[in-house]
């Protein structure tokens, strides 16, 4: 299943450590929890949308509700909790192992349809959201290189770019892909 969180952040002086923090400490203790098999973070390059994403592969919803979980600090922003706004949580099913989207690639997230990524060339896959806030009750993602991303005329209002933070984390302890 694809565990999404969305949010963004309020405080820009404080923006830079929470991002550290988020993606060399958070991460990695989230991709630890047993029934975690990805982890990656993302930054929206697009309006209209929370800042960030962050798209994790789980077993299902007893990982997230499980102790282990919440001991390494699922649900837990920690200091900069009071400058979240706009969390999002949803857990989806329909696809497999989240997209490793590498530097050279945007991750695109649709809610209306797969029309729009049809339309583009790419080949979208429906997720079906099971548990949490489950809206958008559906969603297609898509993986699209940076330049067809540039060239993209007319893109919907509702299709939401977002560009890799961070490679994605894998449960054996490995990166997946290279990053700068």
């Amino acid at each position: 299943m694809i565990y999404t969180v969305e949010c963004s952040f309020t405080d820009p002086t404080e923006e830079a450590e929470w991002n550290r923090f988020y993606s060399l400490e958070k991460l990695p203790a989230l991709i630890s929890v047993t029934g975690f098999h990805t982890s990656q973070r993302f930054k929206a390059i697009s309006d209209g949308c929370p800042t960030y994403l962050a798209i994790h592969t789980v077993d299902g919803l007893e990982v997230l509700t499980g102790d282990e979980y919440r001991r390494k600090g699922g649900g837990n922003f920690a200091k900069w909790q009071q400058h979240i706004t706009d969390w999002h949580r949803n857990l989806y099913s329909g696809i497999g192992l989240a997209p490793a989207v590498n530097r050279d690639q945007c991750l695109a997230l649709c809610a209306s349809g797969p029309d729009p990524f049809i339309r583009m060339d790419l080949e979208p896959q429906a997720m079906h959201a099971v548990a949490l806030e489950q809206f958008p009750a559906r969603r297609w993602l898509a993986v699209l290189s940076r330049e067809h991303a540039r060239h993209i005329e007319g893109l919907s209002e509702d299709v939401h770019l977002y560009s890799p933070m961070t490679a994605q984390l894998t449960s054996a302890g490995s990166v997946s892909i290279a990053q700068d």
